[in-house]
């Protein structure tokens, strides 16, 4: 026996929080009695339905990659009509959502997948995933601000964790940095909180790798799909068995 929210992340018919808020509207039955508390377990016998439709527990697992743009949402739908990630994928027709967020300013690497369980284990803190982003920042960064970044720096929800942080160029005409910075966790708008708590404002940021996996092949506003061995190697890193058991 599992809670409900957990078999519909599995089976690909939403993230677990989004199976989460589905169940809070009432929006779920569990073999034809309406679901509203989050604690109701079933099990793959029972019926599970969103909006009256069954979820499909044999569904394939996708994966993709996207190199996200600016002004694109992380995230599935929005209500307000702003443009999504989702648009960048339009042969798709699963149902799919982003691995974590980037910024809608924020551009890069970005995972998308209906796998749930993957997805909760590459956002666990337990298991560290690195993520490495490429900061122009204003300014000029001296060694001494280099090095707070590399052990710590105390935000308003606590100090963050060391990181890896190398210093790539300076541009005097224009007056900023370059940077790069490799963090594992996943705060909001960590980065940019992380400059702008040591004096230097974030001019522009990219994600270029993100467990392992990279941009390379893969242009602005494009993506493709993940191999085998890379989603093995994302499960292995996840917790889970490393292995494609679709």
């Amino acid at each position: 026996m599992e809670r409900i929210q957990k078999l519909i992340s599995r089976a690909g018919a939403a993230s677990r929080r989004e199976a989460e808020k589905l169940i809070l509207a009432g929006r779920v039955t569990l073999n034809g009695r309406v679901v509203s508390e989050l604690g109701v377990q079933a099990d793959d016998n029972d019926e599970i339905l969103i909006d009256g439709v069954a979820i499909n527990r044999k569904q394939p697992r996708l994966y993709f990659l996207l190199n996200k743009p600016k002004g694109y949402l992380s995230t599935v739908r929005d209500d307000r009509g702003r443009r999504t990630v989702i648009e960048l994928l339009p042969e798709v027709n699963e149902y799919i959502y982003p691995i974590g967020r980037l910024d809608y300013d924020t551009e890069g690497l970005l995972l998308l997948t209906n796998d749930g369980e993957l997805m909760n284990g590459l956002l666990h803190p337990r298991y560290e995933v690195n993520k490495t982003y490429l900061a122009k920042v204003k300014g000029t960064v001296m060694g001494e601000v280099l090095q707070k970044l590399r052990t710590g720096i105390m935000l308003e929800d606590g100090i963050t964790a060391p990181a890896e942080v190398r210093f790539l160029e300076y541009n005097e005409k224009g007056n900023w940095s370059r940077i790069q910075i490799t963090i594992h966790e996943g705060r909001n708008r960590q980065v940019r909180r992380m400059f702008s708590a040591v004096g230097h404002d974030v001019l522009a940021l990219k994600r270029t790798a993100f467990a392992g996996l990279t941009l390379v092949g893969v242009s602005r506003g494009k993506y493709r799909e993940l191999t085998g061995d890379e989603v093995a190697g994302l499960r292995h890193i996840a917790g889970g068995p490393g292995k494609n058991n679709e």
